[in-house]
């Protein structure tokens, strides 16, 4: 990707109302713009990053058995009537009535949804356990979006159901899903810690929240200091030892990174969604559910790695691996060499954004330590028949000779 025909630019200023670092940095640098409160554009640079978290999640749901499927963000009245959550559940509902004078609603979750489709296509304890996901767009009526990408109105999230004949089954996939997730964080460059929360609307008799800890989080936990034992301040309350192990227990900042749910039978009973057991008797299915939030994810990455410059993206979900940065490109040697170091980069299977914009090499590191890109070569009449090469998170830099570029990158 040439640099001069990247849709977004970046911006001197943050946004006025901009209170986090991530709603700052993302939109300086170009990645996300607003839309309407609460309602955001990913732009190129944003959906590249947003696509390459989507490929790590599916790809570690998958690994542990999820179907993917894509469910309607439209969904009827007549099925949250069931569950009694039409005029319940909190944020409330976007209703929208049609044509036809039918009541429907943006989904905020699809517990109904996936309840419906079980009832249908699971008759026997020998179609459990199965596990199905999607990475769909959500709609919750928040009173007050902040946060730009933490707190939102519209957003993409990657919801997992899974179906069980009993609780013990239940547990044991619920311990996968919980794995999965921490690598999940881990591919990411995030560390995340999993505590005890409130079910809240969703329901269910258990759910872990996955915090990853940020002095700019919203969220406040309870955490042992050994590390045995965490809680949401809401279940937490006035816990002072650990009740595992008898620990300190400290209050950490954090954003919220993700939610798990064990429902049990809240939906399937009301549901009606019933399986035949191994004694050919009828019972309401067990259910689990999985969230994780892309856009906040994208957002909390940036939230802990950062700087005073701009944003520093893991090698994993960044959205170029190489910045290219063409400086005294009104010399027609120097142009040629970088066009040459350009094409060679991605002959060998790299994505590159190259900065061929003739403005001031000024601009073009502001720029450059602004979006984060991990690895930065620069080409110039400085370099001579070298490339220098530095990494984003790094100060130091070095001169490398072209033929070994290629290698130094991959190492």
């Amino acid at each position: 990707m040439r640099q001069s025909k990247l849709f977004s630019k970046t911006l001197r200023e943050a946004p006025k109302d901009a209170q986090t670092i991530s709603h700052k940095l993302l939109v300086r640098a170009g990645f996300i713009n607003q839309l309407t409160s609460g309602v955001w554009t990913l732009l190129p640079l944003g959906l590249r990053v947003h696509d390459k978290i989507a490929n790590i999640i599916r790809e570690e749901i998958n690994a542990i058995g999820g179907q993917e499927l894509v469910m309607p963000a439209l969904q009827p009245k007549d099925l949250w009537q069931e569950t009694g959550r039409w005029d319940t559940i909190d944020p409330p509902l976007f209703k929208i009535k049609n044509r036809h004078d039918k009541w429907l609603c943006l989904g905020p979750t699809h517990e109904e949804v996936i309840t419906d489709l079980a009832r249908q296509f699971i008759n026997s304890y020998k179609d459990l356990p199965l596990a199905v996901y999607q990475i769909q767009n959500k709609f919750r009526n928040e009173m007050r979006p902040t946060g730009g990408l933490l707190r939102v109105i519209e957003f993409v999230m990657k919801d997992l159901y899974s179906f069980h004949a009993n609780m013990e089954d239940l547990d044991d996939y619920f311990n996968k899903v919980v794995a999965a997730y921490y690598r999940i964080y881990e591919r990411c460059g995030l560390k995340a810690v999993a505590v005890e929360a409130s079910s809240g609307s969703i329901g269910g008799n258990f759910s872990y929240e996955f915090m990853v800890l940020a002095n700019s989080g919203e969220d406040k936990i309870a955490i042992c200091t050994k590390g045995d034992w965490g809680a949401n301040l809401e279940v937490a309350k006035d816990v002072s030892k650990c009740p595992k192990c008898g620990g300190q227990i400290e209050i950490k900042n954090s954003i919220e990174a993700s939610h798990a749910f064990k429902l049990g039978k809240k939906y399937s009973e009301k549901m009606k969604a019933n399986f035949m057991n191994k004694d050919g008797k009828e019972e309401a299915l067990v259910m689990g559910c999985y969230g994780i939030g892309l856009g906040r994810l994208l957002a909390t990455i940036v939230e802990v790695s950062n700087d005073d410059k701009g944003i520093i993206w893991p090698r994993s979900v960044a959205p170029f691996d190489v910045h290219l940065i063409g400086l005294d490109l009104d010399d027609k040697k120097i142009a040629e060499k970088a066009e040459k170091v350009y094409q060679e980069l991605v002959e060998n299977g790299f994505d590159v954004l190259f900065d061929d914009r003739l403005d001031s090499p000024g601009i073009k590191f502001k720029d450059a330590d602004l979006i984060g890109i991990p690895v930065r070569l620069i080409v110039s009449q400085k370099t001579g028949d070298k490339i220098e090469y530095k990494e984003r998170a790094k100060k130091e830099f070095e001169l490398i000779d072209i033929k070994k570029i290629i290698d130094k990158i991959k190492g």
